[in-house]
């Protein structure tokens, strides 16, 4: 009888451990995707900074120099 508790006890703790690891295996799946989506977010992220960068760069380029402003307004 203390044998087939044994067994018993066992199988359970089996079973708990199988339930348990695919539990596991679920929420890694979940993590895995939402570190895809995540990584997928920060590409365009990047994406839009580099994007915004360079209109600002852009921009600045087109304003005029200290030495254009300065010289315009004596001529005036």
């Amino acid at each position: 009888m203390a044998h087939s508790d044994t067994i018993d006890q066992i199988a359970e703790r089996v079973d708990h451990l199988l339930l348990r690891h695919e539990e596991l295996q679920r929420t890694n799946a979940l993590l895995s995707q939402q570190v895809l989506a995540l990584a997928q977010e920060r590409d365009q992220l990047k994406s839009r900074l580099a994007a915004a960068r360079a209109r600002v760069d852009a921009l600045i380029e087109r304003l005029p120099t200290s030495s254009a402003t300065s010289s315009s307004e004596t001529s005036s």
